[in-house]
């Protein structure tokens, strides 16, 4: 159901493209919903050290080490935010061309795998930067607007605090599109009925950092799914994300006019 493919591996670590609605790890809630850490066991036949993490519903470039040495050196580059991840997204409306969102945030507790945790702790500082990359209109009626927008936006989180960047764009009034937790339900319906969406419109493109083993520098980049290209390209949005080689920007799709259902 979820093959592990490999976008970057040496001796010390190796990063996977995670799909959608993967967990990382066994959830004490569904114990039996698969996750990356199982997978990785059973079809590459190794053991994977957890150094950072992605929601459930993010794709995108997911790093592991190969050994505890190797996990906790590269553990400590986040800790000292020496790693610049770069997400991209889709969101409600046209966002400003770019901009600095810092709003602390308080952290989410879950009240089944979280339930010892103090609900009281203060919200902890969260930094995110965005750009604006493209924007569309849908001829589509949502509430008593005649039409829908929609902005493709490009996140670099200085902090790794959960559900940032979902947090965050809601905090500025451009919520993620397909967000069940944080977003609009009248648009993530638009999607749903119109383009057959059934995920978070939010991937993980990109991952830097000097190695801790070799001081090179790393970049790490994934592509969208195959689906989100699909949609992106009917929204004209070509040459503005990452596209794998036999995508439709790669096999001459030309640029149309957004096609809807």
């Amino acid at each position: 159901m979820y093959p592990i493919h490999i976008l970057f591996e040496d001796e010390h670590f190796f990063a996977i493209d995670k799909p959608a609605g993967l967990l990382v790890h066994p959830s004490p809630i569904e114990r039996r919903a698969p996750n990356a850490v199982a997978l990785i066991r059973e079809q590459l036949g190794v053991k994977a050290f957890t150094v950072h993490r992605l929601d459930r519903p993010t794709s995108g470039v997911l790093i592991f080490a190969k050994s505890s040495e190797a996990a906790n050196k590269l553990n400590l580059c986040f800790a000292e935010r020496r790693v610049q991840k770069t997400y991209l997204c889709v969101c409600r409306g046209y966002t400003e061309e770019q901009g600095v969102i810092d709003y602390p945030l308080k952290e989410i507790i879950d009240k089944v795998a979280d339930k010892m945790a103090n609900p009281n702790k203060p919200a902890k500082d969260a930094v995110s930067h965005y750009r604006r990359l493209a924007t569309v209109e849908l001829p589509i009626p949502v509430s008593k607007y005649p039409a829908a927008r929609y902005s493709l936006v490009e996140v670099k989180p200085e902090t790794g605090r959960k559900h940032q960047i979902r947090r965050h764009l809601k905090h500025i009034f451009h919520p993620l599109v397909g967000d069940t937790q944080h977003g609009d339900g009248k648009h993530n319906a638009l999607f749903r009925h119109h383009f057959g969406l059934d995920r978070l419109l939010l991937m993980a493109t990109r991952l830097e950092f000097v190695h801790p083993f070799t001081d090179e520098n790393i970049e790490i980049n994934a592509p969208v799914s195959p689906w989100v290209d699909q949609l992106f390209t009917q929204f004209g949005w070509q040459g503005h994300y990452p596209a794998a080689a036999n995508s439709s920007q790669e096999a001459g799709v030309p640029e149309s006019e957004p096609r809807f259902s």
